[in-house]
């Protein structure tokens, strides 16, 4: 297990358990936080035994975006704010805490309950899956502070979402719940018990081979938005980078033999 006085992450078996633990602050988003988010991701990036990752939030809320002394301090003293340097890869430090979830080559779960507003909205927006409490509020906040979306949500959201109700929502800052969450693409499903029902999953993912969920993670993130053509040319060599392998075989081999299968990572 490692821990700052932000971020935790431990580990139980194949599954990594990341948590959001600046609790008194409904997890907001300093820079503290946000170096903090970005370690945990790199961290998890050289984890080659951690098969599913679990990110939740302590306390009262998943992340209730910007911490307020941040905003302040960037107001006062905006040309401080260093948004154009390309940090990790292609991105900054703010769009890291989002995309970077979608750069690990194994599945994130997000357990979403009370608020996930502004950036703590796009955060979760990295994850490939993500379950929320049927109570849970979010907002593409960043209008109401006179802001734009900069975190990576412009990123992930075409995939997920009409661009109407992304305008609708970026333009207007509205708080919507569950529901509509579900109803427009941002939610997965929902459940009485996120935590409980991402770590199911968790498990049910780490149960599979890690060569062919890594190769689908990278197919699906490769293919969404390029041409047919290049789309059934990925989908081959994804296929070919992982047919007769050891794992490959190891899955068809438990299948018939009606075992659980013992994968190598």
């Amino acid at each position: 297990m490692s821990k700052t006085n932000r971020v935790s992450v431990t580990h139980h078996g194949p599954i990594a358990h990341v948590v959001l633990t600046r609790a008194d602050k409904r997890n907001a988003l300093d820079q503290d936080m946000l170096e903090a988010i970005a370690d945990a991701i790199a961290q998890l990036s050289t984890s080659p035994k951690t098969r599913a990752v679990v990110l939740s939030g302590e306390g009262q809320a998943f992340c209730s975006g910007l911490d307020f002394m941040s905003f302040a301090a960037m107001l006062q003293n905006p040309d401080s704010m260093d948004f154009m340097t390309r940090s990790h890869g292609d991105a900054n430090l703010f769009q890291q805490v989002s995309v970077g979830w979608r750069d690990l080559s194994m599945p994130v779960i997000t357990a979403l309950h009370g608020v996930a507003f502004g950036g703590g909205f796009q955060i979760m927006l990295g994850a490939d899956i993500r379950i929320a409490a049927p109570n849970t509020k979010f907002s593409i906040m960043e209008a109401k502070w006179g802001l734009v979306p900069d975190m990576g949500g412009m990123a992930l959201m075409p995939a997920l979402a009409r661009q109407d109700i992304v305008r609708r929502l970026t333009y207007t800052a509205e708080v919507f719940d569950a529901s509509q969450a579900l109803e427009w693409g941002f939610v997965t499903e929902l459940a009485d018990d996120p935590l409980a029902r991402a770590t199911e999953l968790a498990n049910q993912i780490a149960a599979r081979s890690p060569d062919s969920t890594g190769a689908s993670k990278r197919l699906i993130s490769d293919t969404w938005v390029t041409s047919r053509a290049d789309t059934l040319k990925a989908e081959s060599l994804a296929q070919k980078s992982v047919l007769g392998q050891a794992n490959q075989m190891e899955a068809v081999l438990a299948n018939f033999e009606k075992r659980a299968p013992n994968f190598k990572d």
